[in-house]
């Protein structure tokens, strides 16, 4: 193929000239994108453990153990404090899957080692939250209170009645628990009262008009 049938290919498929090729039988080749989420190497801290069986991932550290299963896409190989994801083929199947596979290990080690945090708000007069035992109590303006099971691995604090924190290992349980939260009672568009995450900004509608001037 010439150069300029191959720059005028890549242009109509939105893809750069060295991504295509021609094959010895003479079809047309699209070679995927290495993805650079995917290709940069992941550094495991100290005091935190990797253990890689076929496509199982499990990483131990002080905050916990995660484990994670992957695609037949994508492989792991650890070698002097790094593990490196990598494709196995290069298909857009495996390029998606390897970015997604480095970023899930990545968020296991990150929540092993040093956790995540989400934060939220409750707005509203007489709107408070308290934790007993295992679960969250929260009142936000219902005749009874709404009582949430704390999930396992998650640590809920409640400071001054109104703000909540959400700490664990798991970035994925901490972003649904804190989904569940804020459904209880979802900021209303006129006052914003309800259920915020911390530092969310609602975009409140006008009020109706008190009645008609005569």
């Amino acid at each position: 193929m010439l150069a300029s049938q191959r720059a005028f290919q890549a242009h109509a498929l939105g893809r750069s000239p060295a991504s295509i090729r021609v094959s010895s039988a003479g079809r047309l080749v699209i070679e995927a994108r290495e993805s650079r989420i995917g290709a940069a190497p992941i550094t495991v801290p100290k005091g935190v453990s990797i253990t890689v069986d076929g496509t199982l991932v499990k990483v131990k550290g002080p905050l916990g153990e995660l484990e994670q299963k992957f695609t037949k896409y994508v492989k792991f190989e650890q070698q002097d404090g790094v593990l490196r994801v990598s494709k196995v083929e290069d298909s857009r199947m495996a390029m998606a899957q390897h970015g997604l596979a480095r970023s899930l290990t990545f968020n296991m080690v990150t929540g092993v080692s040093t956790g995540f945090v989400k934060k939220l708000e409750l707005v509203g007069t007489g709107y408070r939250a308290s934790v007993a035992g295992k679960d969250l109590t929260l009142n936000v303006g219902y005749s009874n209170p709404r009582i949430l099971p704390i999930p396992e691995g998650l640590t809920v604090k409640v400071e001054k009645n109104t703000a909540l924190t959400i700490s664990g290992a798991d970035k994925v349980v901490i972003g649904d628990f804190a989904a569940t939260i804020r459904r209880q009672r979802e900021p209303e568009p006129y006052k914003g009262k309800g259920v915020r995450y911390a530092g969310e900004v609602i975009k409140l509608k006008e009020g109706k008009a008190g009645g008609k001037k005569k």
